[in-house]
């Protein structure tokens, strides 16, 4: 698919690069039949083909329309597509150049401006932890809506002893999983630290860059990565730090993109790539561990569980089987659902917020899949879709790292 590009984008470094990509696609239309949001709309323009074409209109000079910037903002990225596509779109890159340019060249209506900038703020900001403690005090008083957005309070279970060990790994908790589900990553130093990994914290990380980059705003996002980087920088530079984990997808797949979102700023592009490269998603350590794990789990008595592989995981980072195939070794009994597997759960960060019907028609879907397999539990690797997925069933709704802690016994 050719594109003209207008004099606006000749030569711009958007405009290339939006071109290249476009270029490899033949239009085959392989894409939709994967697409979520097609499958539900079933509008050519709510698909990756159509979003695509609408693009290329705007590149070549076509003038965008509050429409445009709908069909834009329907999209999950939840990058299904370019797990299906022959030809090799990088489908993830177009989206956020085709949001960034109709963006600057269509306004949102002021209520909506309010509702992006209050989230791209406030669930980075250190206020969120206060603020949740208040929702979740006054949560039994909430609209069902709001209450779907808030989970219970958990209690969060010990980090383990501080043990030198000799394999060391770099953890980002993130922004608001510490606040929101805080035993995971405490789940996670305790097993990493079964199986001889010490996570190591650095003082001044945060947001990974993804809330503010998906919400219109890519120097703030890129100015959260920058952060990360020198937070990270002396640890790494030290040589003893094997990898940089997450115990989110979202977050492991954004840490992996550095190198690419800043390739072109000539202080950072260095570091960067080298961080990308050091990024690893926890599932990734996870084979590393069912040696030195395998005499210590229990896992009698432990509930029959379905997983549901984030599209983070499984298209945006091609982890299939990272984390069920590792946890079967266990001794687990873990299944992913029988039929759309691959589909989006309809988290997608704060989608879940900004498109909450179509939002909530994909959780359903999901869970009627999962409950196919007719799970005591479900677990995800993702905290975003365990929040939503738990908003929708009364089955508990785990981080899969929670459950093998639980299964571990004491040295």
């Amino acid at each position: 698919m050719q594109t003209q590009l207008t004099p606006e984008f000749e030569g711009t470094a958007a405009g290339e690069e939006a071109r290249a990509i476009v270029s490899k696609c033949v239009h085959c239309g392989f894409c939709n039949a994967t697409c979520p949001t097609y499958q539900l709309l079933g509008d050519e323009l709510d698909g990756p083909r159509g979003r695509i074409y609408l693009i290329k209109q705007v590149l070549e000079g076509g003038a965008p329309t509050r429409s445009t910037q709908q069909h834009l903002d329907r999209c999950l990225t939840c990058l299904n597509c370019q797990t299906t596509c022959p030809s090799g779109v990088d489908y993830g890159h177009l989206i956020e150049i085709g949001r960034q340019i109709v963006d600057a060249h269509v306004p949102r209506p002021q209520v909506e401006k309010a509702i992006r900038w209050t989230l791209k703020e406030g669930l980075t900001a250190r206020i969120f932890a206060p603020a949740l403690r208040l929702g979740q005090a006054l949560r039994p008083l909430l609209p069902r809506a709001l209450k779907n957005k808030i989970p219970p309070r958990r209690e969060a279970g010990e980090w383990p002893p501080a043990r030198p060990q000799r394999r060391k790994v770099l953890l980002l908790p993130g922004c608001v999983q510490p606040s929101m589900m805080p035993n995971i990553d405490r789940a996670a130093a305790r097993v990493l630290d079964a199986g001889g990994i010490q996570i190591v914290q650095a003082a001044g990380t945060g947001c990974c860059g993804a809330v503010r980059t998906h919400l219109g705003d890519h120097d703030g996002g890129l100015g959260d990565m920058r952060r990360n980087v020198d937070a990270w920088w002396p640890e790494v530079e030290a040589g003893e730090i094997e990898a940089i984990i997450t115990s989110a997808s979202a977050c492991s797949l954004a840490v992996k993109e550095y190198g690419h979102a800043l390739r072109r700023d000539s202080k950072y592009a260095g570091r960067a790539a080298h961080i990308s490269g050091l990024a690893r998603d926890l599932s990734e350590l996870l084979p590393t561990l069912v040696a030195a794990l395998k005499g210590r789990v229990r896992v009698d008595g432990h509930p029959r569980l379905a997983f549901h592989p984030p599209c983070t995981l499984q298209h945006g980072q091609g982890l299939n089987g990272s984390v069920e195939n590792p946890m079967r070794a266990l001794g687990f009994e873990i299944a992913i659902a029988p039929v759309e597997s691959h589909l989006c759960c309809g988290s997608a960060g704060t989608y879940s917020i900004l498109q909450p019907d179509i939002s909530r028609q994909l959780r359903d879907r999901k869970l009627a899949a999962l409950a196919m397999l007719d799970p005591q539990c479900i677990v995800s690797a993702n905290m975003g879709c365990i929040q939503h997925l738990q908003s929708g069933t009364v089955v508990p709704v785990r981080h899969w790292i929670e459950v093998l802690d639980q299964a571990l016994e004491p040295a």
